[in-house]
């Protein structure tokens, strides 16, 4: 029997476990994925920016009719465009001009001032999140969302993510891995899990470009190998959100794996998703080949493909990334152009 919800806020979380049957036959595991892009607003995201407003909110911080900015690669920026619409908020969003044309179209659709920030390194102070910041300073009665250093996020997903995951595998996990930007839902789910059990094993997945490999395994943060097709996905910081989350290891994806696995999540799983999604994917069956058969994996499947089309799923771009063979492992008939 179906229930009703109030609203948007009420409709964000209690996603289901997809059993990803192919990759599970293929490992002897059982491979379980949590499908976040049923959110509401289509992302994981949708938990953090949910959790960011309603602190503060309650904190006296966000007033009724005041203004939320913030510097998103783009979903937090859809979960909080969602979220200030249906609580009555105006919204400032800083997003690196090199994410995907969709998502600045779709924070428009939502009524979002979006503002498009040249990509530059973190350390310069003209960096997308630097600029949200002044933003939120100058803007009178702006709130600044800060998702990558407020805890509001970590703590949504300790409250909600893991918790569920913990009950829909009914405790009967052995490893735990996904991929990070904020740190929110990798450190979040990480400590609820580790709370229940110390033995589950708690792993980062990496793209390439990013510096929390080498930081998980070696304690440096230094990137590894060139930047990634990836969005929203590694940096080259520790966040407050990410420090002190208990990481067993940290598996890398490159951009070769994490193509191929997106597409085989289409072509053998139905589900049409984006790049953070097949990083997540790769990296588990990674994780399942180490620990051998008879052991469950879970992991996240963050957004929809929808965010993408122009460029994951358009064969030029494919090609001009040099990804074309990623997929024609997967269905010899693609070309490089269609």
């Amino acid at each position: 029997m179906s229930s009703i919800v109030k609203g948007f806020a009420e409709a964000v979380g209690r996603t289901p476990l997809i059993r990803l049957g192919v990759l599970s036959q293929e490992t002897g595991c059982e491979i379980l994925a949590k499908a976040e892009f049923m959110n509401p607003g289509g992302s994981v995201k949708d938990r953090a920016a949910l959790a960011i407003i309603e602190d503060a909110e309650r904190s006296g911080r966000l007033k009724p009719g005041g203004i939320v900015v913030e510097g998103t690669a783009g979903n937090t920026g859809i979960g909080l465009a969602h979220v200030c619409n249906a609580r009555g908020y105006k919204l400032i969003i800083a997003m690196p001009d090199n994410q995907s044309e969709e998502k600045f179209r779709l924070l428009e659709t939502l009524g979002a001032d979006v503002r498009r920030i040249k990509t530059v390194p973190y350390s310069d102070p003209n960096h997308y999140q630097r600029v949200a910041q002044r933003l939120a300073l100058e803007i009178e009665g702006a709130v600044w969302a800060n998702q990558f250093d407020n805890t509001a996020n970590r703590e949504a997903h300790e409250r909600t993510t893991g918790p569920e995951i913990w009950a829909q595998t009914d405790g009967k996990l052995d490893a735990f891995v996904t991929s990070t930007g904020t740190g929110g839902t990798l450190g979040g789910i990480s400590r609820y899990l580790k709370k229940q059990n110390p033995k589950v094993l708690t792993v980062l997945a990496d793209p390439q470009g990013s510096a929390l490999y080498e930081w998980v395994l070696n304690g440096q943060l230094k990137a590894t190998g060139p930047g990634s097709i990836t969005e929203g996905i590694g940096i080259g910081r520790v966040t407050a959100n990410l420090e002190g989350a208990p990481l067993d290891t940290a598996v890398h994806v490159n951009d070769a794996e994490c193509v191929k696995y997106v597409y085989r999540l289409l072509r053998e799983e139905g589900l049409f998703l984006g790049s953070t999604s097949g990083v997540n994917v790769a990296a588990a069956v990674q994780v399942a080949r180490r620990l051998g058969p008879g052991h469950t994996i879970v992991t996240i499947l963050c957004d929809t493909g929808a965010k993408y089309q122009s460029r994951l799923f358009d064969r030029k771009w494919i090609a001009e990334k040099g990804l074309t063979e990623s997929i024609q492992s997967v269905d010899p008939r693609i070309r490089a152009h269609g």
